[in-house]
């Protein structure tokens, strides 16, 4: 075996991935019995949800911190899993100024959100 194939698929199997035809690594695949099917659409989702959030929804400014994954939120049996999505919203508050960037998150699970994080309003 050459060094260089060697050592690739050392750093491949160390960092938990499986090495399938050579070089080409794949992440596991995600149970979808725990999670649910990925959400596609999360945007899609998360958008229809925050115009229900927020007062002035037609004024947010989303910036979306990396795609949804999978997780679980919670302890003991307050625990639920699902997708969880990074994002942070700077949207007109009741004065119609913004408010400036602040972090949320949601959990989602067959295409619904089941748990927020940030929103205090």
């Amino acid at each position: 075996m050459k060094p260089f194939l060697s050592l690739s698929l050392i750093c491949a199997l160390g960092l938990g991935m499986t090495v399938v035809d050579g070089l080409k690594a794949q992440t596991p695949s995600v149970d979808t019995t725990r999670f649910g099917p990925y959400p596609t659409n999360y945007k899609q989702i998360i958008m229809q949800w925050l115009n229900t959030q927020l007062i002035d929804p037609n004024s947010a400014r989303i910036e979306w911190n990396g795609d949804p994954k999978p997780t679980d939120v919670g302890k003991g049996s307050e625990a639920v899993s699902g997708y969880l999505v990074n994002f942070t919203v700077n949207a007109r508050n009741q004065f119609g100024a913004y408010t400036g960037k602040q972090k949320h998150s949601v959990l989602i699970r067959n295409g619904e959100i089941i748990k927020s994080m940030g929103f205090a309003y």
